[in-house]
């Protein structure tokens, strides 16, 4: 038998084995190891799915580690390719990347652009990514749109990506809930033929493997871990609240006619009040399953109090003890505006209005010049 306490590593990755948190790295479930009593070799389970399917999960990373990696690279000469989730841009974006990449060419590919409705002009979509990215200090050369999980547009990326990248590595990197180890798989599938497609090798100075895909050219497209973002409202849900929250198809805008002093409640994860503006319309785009409820914005706290996790879901009401207490926003919208609830969708409205948005406890709450 393993000796109690023993502390055993992934052959595949070196990271230490652990049976606590399948998101983490170095998870084997607990029935596996305790099988392991001749203290044969073992393969985390993101390392068992390379091995024998080629398949890539994601891997999450501290900030400290995500750190070091981005160091590491930008003293490469290399292109780096920057994930973002079209749904939850601001949510997604890394601090700081294009100081960390130094010199290094980024290319923004915006994913789950199946999401968006189809009456958005991509061209228009694309100079909105630019200019936001700007506003956080980027500078792609280029940005591409895909949807990873419909294979849509990947060729198109590839072709981007041998562009700009005149013979050098290139870098995929992203936080997590991108979608960037659904992309990567799509890239693998459609090089698929190539022997031996994958192999990996160490971050030097850390326990953490990269993944390397090769180019016909002797470089590599390498996939590195995703850095958690802890304000992301995916954190605070489970499997079937997140079905009902995180859209899983294009999305069909609602529109609510308020007057001053009218809330809208996004099932119990938001709260938008419009405080004061024209009576116009404000359009809602968040997954078409979720739940919107309208009340007077004086009666709002009572109507939360009774009835989140019933009438507001998600989450269920045995899981709404374990989401933080909604805080508040207020915001003057200069021009037409996106009140953006990080990683469950936005609001817009029109240039006057005063607003005030709510969110868990730690959770972003932005405005934003109108993506659409």
């Amino acid at each position: 038998m393993t000796k109690e306490n023993e502390e055993l590593y992934c052959i595949g990755c070196g990271a230490m084995i652990q049976s606590a948190d399948p998101q983490e790295v170095g998870y084997v479930p607990a029935a596996a190891i305790q099988k392991n009593d001749e203290g044969e070799d073992l393969y985390c389970k993101r390392c068992f799915r390379l091995r024998h399917y080629n398949e890539i999960a994601d891997v999450a990373l501290t900030d400290d580690d995500f750190l070091k990696i981005l160091t590491q690279i930008g003293e490469t000469d290399s292109l780096i390719v920057n994930v973002v989730d079209l749904f939850d841009f601001s949510g997604s974006i890394i601090p700081g990347l294009q100081r960390f990449v130094g010199k290094n060419p980024i290319l923004i590919v915006g994913n789950k652009e199946d999401l968006l409705p189809k009456s958005l002009k991509r061209s228009k979509l694309r100079d909105w990514i630019r200019q936001n990215a700007n506003m956080q200090g980027l500078r792609p050369v280029d940005v591409a749109l895909v949807s990873a999980k419909k294979n849509h547009m990947i060729a198109s990326l590839l072709s981007m990506i041998d562009k700009y990248r005149a013979n050098r590595d290139v870098y995929v990197v992203g936080v997590t809930n991108v979608g960037k180890s659904t992309l990567i798989n799509q890239i693998i599938k459609q090089k698929t033929g190539i022997a031996e497609l994958i192999t990996t090798s160490r971050f030097p100075g850390t326990t953490l493997d990269k993944i390397e895909i090769p180019f016909d050219d002797e470089h590599f497209l390498i996939d590195t871990p995703g850095v958690i973002h802890q304000h992301q409202m995916t954190h605070f849900l489970s499997g079937k609240e997140l079905n009902i929250a995180v859209p899983q198809k294009e999305i069909k805008p609602k529109v609510y006619q308020l007057g001053n002093e009218q809330t809208l409640f996004l099932g119990a994860l938001a709260r938008f009040d419009y405080l004061k503006g024209e009576r116009k319309g404000v359009v809602v785009y968040v997954d078409n399953s979720l739940m919107i409820h309208r009340t007077k914005t004086a009666n709002a706290d009572s109507f939360y109090a009774k009835h989140a996790g019933e009438l507001l879901q998600p989450p269920f009401s045995e899981n709404i003890e374990k989401l933080p207490r909604l805080v508040r926003f207020e915001f003057k919208a200069t021009q037409k505006s996106d009140l953006v609830f990080s990683g469950l969708g936005w609001i817009t409205v029109n240039a006057g209005a005063v607003v005030a948005g709510w969110a868990p406890e730690g959770v972003a709450v932005t405005l934003r010049r109108a993506m659409i």
